[in-house]
């Protein structure tokens, strides 16, 4: 699938859920995935 059929495809698809995905709204799944990220980073000496 060519990228502007996808992305239109995509947009079709969260019409039809009963309520799209608001910015706002992700911030837990966001902070769970920068929480992970930053236990997994090593640790930077300070100068």
């Amino acid at each position: 699938m060519k990228p502007k059929a996808r992305f239109i495809a995509s947009i079709v698809n969260t019409a039809k859920t009963e309520m799209p995905a608001l910015p706002f709204a992700r911030g837990a799944r966001r902070t769970a995935f920068i929480a992970k990220r930053t236990k997994d980073a090593p640790a930077l000496k300070s100068a």
